[in-house]
């Protein structure tokens, strides 16, 4: 077989080399008129001549070249057929990589019709791996703990994945050559509430009967009560069948099919079966009660758009000169301080809240209570030791947040650094967990429009943040000290992060005077607050290992 396949090509490749020259020959023949019938040293359009010759000259020359003429017309036949048939077979050779699977089948009428071979479900997320650099998280879980802890994380993890994953989320594909007209997208219902299906239709050849079949299974359907040229069976049930003599009065019928959910829920979706004789097509519904829009009025001045927020923790000093630095540049804008100082002191100021926290609870805690009291669309976040300057512009950071409103979070720069990185995550097996890189310095791309800023997962320290969506993601006030990318790590998926490096703020230079004994005792957290973060990780985000990088 594999000599016979050698032996036809090698046939094909030497006819066609062989012809194509040939048949060049022939119509340059009959392009490029013989010499005699140019006169001498005269260059002329071949086709201007044909008009100039007579009678007798041109018949002749149409005689002698007919051979030529004949034997040009049919290499040029055959070089094309000879074209079309090699590249039909690279191609056909080609389709199983790129077609989609299907099976053809003829109905009783003879017509052609297609039944997919694909998978109706996403394939489930094998095991990830944890390459060397990688912490295993369950070897930082007390082995006397790990069985009840894992039960627990399973059952916590399934009561997750039914609140998050949707009906909507299975596998669908349109096959080809259907009459069957639907919406692929879009189609968004109110819980309980009739709503019209828009662009049902059958696109059908002519015949003496035509019925469709409806089904869903999260509502009812239901359409116009039809003609004497049509019936209806199943309205307001969860199977509609429709069938008529009239394509036209079908139609009229599948235009006023509505569809009615039957349980309440906020945010979830159904998936609709349409089908005529051996064609069928699903398309999703989303079932959604709509949200009441919660606006910020953003006012005329920076003041009414942003509140500066911070921490601070046993340095009044640094505290005292940030806000004096903050005075300088913006006289009005309102300051939110969190302190949970082991022996308070009291900040005053207009425009300044100090909220006075228990003793020692923690960077994330703190952060908390002060986002919380936030009245404004946006907050900046700064450290108790930076400074501002004249390169502090947060209206440049507005600016970029109210071009792309898709942006949660843009962070700026701390004297030069801009301090993002990027988080690589897979999902892993549901066993297992999965597997998180948090890479110092990763970044996605440029921000169209604003060339110094890049897309990244998160930033630290000094960011303008959109007051609403930092609320629903909120900082884990379980890790105190060591917390700079576990907030971002729980805002993956939700949060859209840029870093700006045109706004630039000052960080406070460390001296004598401004070290604290014991602040510097609570700033580095000891080994066991590191392991604790680590089998938090386990636990609450799934994950099988982890690396910072």
């Amino acid at each position: 077989m594999w000599c016979v396949m050698f032996c036809s090509k090698l046939a094909y490749r030497c006819v066609v080399s062989s012809l194509f020259p040939f048949s060049f020959f022939c119509l340059s023949r009959l392009v490029f008129l013989p010499s005699e019938f140019l006169s001498k040293g005269e260059e002329r359009c071949p086709t201007d001549l044909l008009y100039q010759m007579d009678h007798p000259s041109l018949a002749m020359y149409i005689y002698t070249n007919a051979k030529l003429f004949a034997f040009a017309v049919v290499g040029v036949l055959f070089i094309m057929f000879a074209f079309y048939m090699g590249n039909s077979c690279k191609w056909a050779n080609e389709l199983p990589n790129n077609n989609l699977p299907t099976s053809k089948q003829r109905d009783p009428s003879g017509s052609l019709n297609y039944k997919s071979s694909l998978p109706t479900q996403h394939r489930l997320p094998g095991p990830c791996t944890c390459p060397d650099g990688f912490t295993v998280l369950k070897d930082q879980i007390p082995k006397d703990q790990y069985e009840e802890l894992m039960q627990r994380r399973a059952k916590e993890f399934q009561q997750y994945k039914a609140r998050t994953n949707s009906i909507l989320s299975k596998l669908l594909f349109a096959l080809p050559n259907s009459p069957l007209q639907y919406p692929i997208q879009g189609v968004i219902v109110r819980p309980l509430t009739a709503t019209a299906i828009p662009g049902l239709a059958l696109h059908a050849e002519e015949g003496t009967s035509y019925k469709v079949f409806l089904t869903v299974s999260n509502g009812v359907l239901t359409t116009e009560t039809p003609t004497a040229e049509a019936t209806v069976q199943g309205s307001g049930e969860t199977k509609l069948i429709i069938e008529s003599s009239s394509l036209l009065v079908l139609n009229d019928l599948l235009a006023k099919v509505s569809y009615t959910s039957t349980i309440y829920h906020i945010n979830t979706g159904d998936l609709v079966t349409f089908q005529f004789e051996n064609y069928e097509a699903v398309f999703p519904i989303t079932i959604q009660q709509p949200h009441v829009p919660v606006l910020y009025d953003m006012g005329t001045d920076i003041s009414s758009q942003v509140t500066i927020i911070t921490k601070t923790f046993l340095r009044y000093k640094q505290l005292r000169v940030l806000l004096d630095s903050i005075r300088k540049f913006y006289s009005d804008i309102k300051v939110i301080i969190a302190d949970d100082s082991l022996q308070p002191e009291s900040v005053t100021g207009e425009n300044i809240q100090h909220y006075i926290m228990p003793p020692a609870q923690g960077w994330f805690a703190g952060r908390n209570l002060a986002v919380s009291q936030v009245t404004t669309k946006y907050f900046l976040w700064v450290d108790d030791d930076f400074l501002f300057s004249e390169k502090t512009k947060i209206e440049k950071l507005v600016e970029v947040m109210e071009a792309v409103p898709e942006l949660d979070v843009v962070g700026g720069s701390v004297q030069g650094n801009r301090f993002y990185f990027s988080i690589l995550y897979e999902e892993g097996d549901e066993n297992e967990g999965g597997c998180l890189y948090r890479k110092s310095g990763g970044k996605f791309h440029r921000l169209p429009g604003y060339p110094q800023c890049h897309l990244a997962s998160g930033v630290v320290n000094f960011f303008l943040a959109r007051t609403d969506a930092m609320q629903r993601v909120r900082f884990d006030p379980k890790l105190q000290r060591v917390a700079h990318s576990e907030f971002f790590m729980d805002g993956l998926g939700s949060l859209m992060v840029a870093s700006c490096g045109d706004v630039i703020i000052d960080h406070q230079p460390k001296t004598q005077e401004n070290r604290n004994p014991t602040y510097n005792k609570f700033r580095h957290p000891e080994r066991s607050e590191g392991k604790f973060k680590l089998q938090l990780h386990f636990f609450k985000n799934h994950l099988k290992c982890i690396r910072y990088g």
